[in-house]
């Protein structure tokens, strides 16, 4: 299985051979590598430990690891070893791939831009509520809010998935990726790209 750690660059466009415009993520991927291969005799499943980013030399002794990140990918290990270093060239424009990160955080928010309420009470005169209110949280039977009820709380900052994702352009000189369409995360976000 094809797999690479990479860093969301920014949104742009580019054209197909037909000449329409297709929206695409950039995709810094730099090279990753493989840090511990294991196995299901010794640790009970297979998948590969990837570090990523390179760190100076000093920040080296506080971190324990030569790398800024160190994930994981199950995946068949046969063709992997110790020591071996994924690049880009393993994808090819067609491939389709899914792409996971942490989404923007966007701090606490009310129930409309959370969960997309209308809004409950009227707008007209003499209202002097606020508008965007939840309404009503709680029941007469059984007199409590119940658990799981959707309220106004913290939006954002977690780990999206997003599957069958186009790998558009992959630029080998300069180690980038274009991938069709939108990925999670603010720029800079660390993406991890899997092929399906």
């Amino acid at each position: 299985m094809k797999c690479i750690l990479g860093k969301k660059i920014e949104m742009t466009q580019v054209f197909d051979e037909n000449g329409n415009v297709v929206p695409v993520t950039l995709v810094a991927t730099g090279d990753c590598n493989v840090l511990q291969v294991k196995t299901k005799e010794k640790d009970g499943y297979e998948a590969i430990k990837v570090g990523f980013e390179a760190l100076p030399q000093r920040k080296i002794k506080k971190s324990g690891t030569p790398f800024r990140y160190v994930k994981e990918f199950k995946t068949d290990i046969s063709n992997f070893k110790v020591g071996d270093s994924i690049s880009n060239s393993i994808f090819e424009p067609g491939d389709k791939v899914k792409v996971s990160g942490i989404s923007k955080g966007k701090g606490f928010q009310g129930g409309v831009k959370r969960y997309g309420f209308r809004g409950k009470l009227s707008a007209s005169h003499g209202n002097k509520h606020e508008h965007r209110t939840i309404g009503s949280v709680g029941c007469a039977v059984p007199a409590r809010v119940l658990k799981g009820k959707r309220m106004p709380g913290r939006t954002g900052s977690q780990r999206i998935t997003v599957k069958n994702l186009e790998v558009i352009e992959v630029d080998r000189k300069n180690q980038i990726i274009a991938i069709k369409g939108a990925v999670p995360g603010r720029r800079g976000t660390l993406l991890e790209i899997t092929a399906l």
